[in-house]
């Protein structure tokens, strides 16, 4: 998991179910956790199971849930290839990770993210409803919420995913790493455009980044920051207001 390559979602497949069949050996008390991944055929399986016991707060809920993602995943394999990607890049980023299967089963942000995926591409093909029904269920059950119409890239990585709040239009590229308690939220005096957060970019626990405004790719925002303006690439913005800092010289203000 160290190397640049990614899995593919087959050996990934392959890998949890080891690592299941090792940790139901090792602890009986794991069986249950185990036969989450062990009772299904594939990824997308376990993932739409995962995702509705995880936001349904009933076993009607949690039904409806779970097929409306196999439904997803059906149409729309990227996603599964999605999530595969972003559980590998949680192992790459958390040094005290060393498998799959912890947070497979025991981030929520994991699967905030990935039900937020479904929500998405409901929103997408005009289910609006359903779409927000998702996304309210993951933000009651889960303490994230994700707007449906946001966008979000892959190799993304919510880290204790609690008190997320991701708003309407955001945008997120790629490798993304974001804490607990952050805001990513459109400006109320211009509801139209919404933030924009490069590639690589890490969000710090507590900030908040609101407006028509861009983060440059492999940015930091630090805890607690208030960023309401650009923030170019590779810079590090802290404070309330935020304030640049560690950039290169023709990128500061």
């Amino acid at each position: 998991m160290n190397t640049a390559k990614f899995l593919s979602t087959r050996e990934l497949w392959q890998q949890l179910r080891r690592e299941a069949d090792a940790a139901m050996a090792a602890d009986s008390m794991l069986s249950a956790a185990a036969a989450t991944i062990l009772d299904h055929p594939d990824l997308s399986s376990a993932l739409a199971s995962l995702i509705g016991q995880r936001i349904g707060s009933a076993g009607a809920d949690r039904a409806q849930f779970t097929r409306t993602a196999r439904e997803a995943f059906a149409a729309e394999p990227a996603l599964v290839e999605a999530a595969s990607r972003d559980l590998q890049a949680i192992v790459r980023r958390d040094p005290a990770i060393t498998g799959l299967l912890p947070p497979l089963l025991n981030f929520k942000g994991f699967v905030a993210l990935q039900a937020w995926r479904v929500s998405n591409w409901l929103w997408r093909g005009g289910r609006a409803d359903l779409a927000r029904l998702m996304q309210s269920a993951a933000s009651d059950q889960l303490q994230v919420s994700i707007h449906p119409s946001a966008a979000i890239g892959t190799q993304v990585f919510l880290d204790h995913g609690t008190g997320l709040i991701i708003g309407a239009l955001v945008a997120i590229g790629d490798e993304a790493t974001i804490l607990q308690n952050v805001t990513i939220s459109r400006d109320q005096a211009d509801p139209r455009r919404a933030p924009r957060i490069g590639r690589g970019v890490l969000l710090s626990a507590g900030a908040t980044v609101i407006g028509d405004i861009s983060i440059g790719d492999f940015a930091k925002i630090g805890a607690g920051a208030l960023v309401t303006s650009d923030v170019p690439p590779g810079c590090t913005a802290v404070g309330v207001p935020a304030r640049l800092t560690n950039c290169a010289e023709a990128a500061m203000p």
